[in-house]
């Protein structure tokens, strides 16, 4: 469905899909064009906490449930030439933007800001129809002046702080161990002869020669070796709390009349 051009509040605070369905973010702003007075480009949006705003032009732009579908990619958009939502959007600036989108561009004019009360947030709030005031730095409004202030918006992005690693290598240490070992060694016994051994002693010759051997036996060590698991290694991580604080500048809007101004000035002087 096409956009409404002759309603531009229309398009305040809706959500901006991109061409693969991604959302872009919202719309903030809609800016006209000086010399049609239609709805030009679309302010939205984007970044996290939607505190980068990028122009999007309205020529390819679709409404869809009340959403606003534009053929463009979010890095298309994040990626769009800047330009200060607070001012015009000067001719040269306006052609860059559309070179940027490949959108022919045949115009010489620039274009402006919607005022505020086009949101028709007048309507909302129960103010009566039809009420106005005359801005001297703008257009007619209504009886109401709009104060906005900035709002710190502040959370955390996880990225990568370094690396561990588990490595496995090799050692050779020495190792001593007290092994008992035992030895026979040759010991002479000597008896006498006595009836008990008498018939033990006479076997045999007389007179002879011989010879007795006896096997000496030792133990000595012996060494071998097994692999056996002990323990099993892993890498975990575990998450430490901590605090810090951020500092970021915000602008706030005051509002005030003619006379509280010089009673301030007074008392400053006092």
């Amino acid at each position: 469905m096409a956009v409404n051009t002759d309603r531009p509040q229309d398009l305040y605070d809706a959500t901006v899909i991109g061409e693969n369905g991604e959302k872009l973010g919202k719309v903030d702003a809609v800016f006209l064009d000086n010399r049609t007075r239609r709805p030009e480009w679309a302010a939205v949006k984007t970044g996290l906490f939607g505190i980068h705003v990028s122009l999007v032009p309205l020529a390819r732009a679709s409404s869809d449930h009340g959403a606003l579908r534009v053929p463009y990619s979010k890095d298309e958009v994040q990626k769009a030439p800047h330009h200060d939502p607070d001012r015009e959007l000067s001719v040269e600036e306006e052609k860059q933007l559309f070179d940027h989108y490949g959108v022919e561009y045949g115009g010489d004019t620039a274009t402006a800001r919607t005022p505020d009360d086009a949101r028709g947030k007048d309507e909302a709030a129960g103010t009566r129809r039809g009420a106005v005031g005359h801005d001297t730095s703008g257009p007619t409004t209504d009886e109401a002046m709009t104060r906005s202030e900035e709002e710190l918006h502040v959370g955390t992005e996880t990225r990568e702080r370094g690396r561990a690693r588990l490595r496995k290598y090799v050692v050779t240490e020495t190792v001593t161990e007290t092994v008992p070992v035992s030895r026979e060694e040759v010991r002479v016994e000597r008896e006498p002869i006595t009836e008990e051994n008498a018939a033990a002693a006479h076997d045999g010759p007389a007179i002879s020669e011989e010879e007795h051997e006896v096997v000496l036996h030792e133990e000595r060590p012996v060494v071998g070796k097994e692999t056996v698991a002990k323990e099993r290694v892993r890498l975990g991580t575990e998450t430490q709390r901590d605090h810090e604080q951020v500092s970021e500048e915000v602008r706030k809007e005051h509002i005030e009349t003619p006379d509280e101004a010089a009673d301030t000035g007074r008392s400053g002087r006092r």
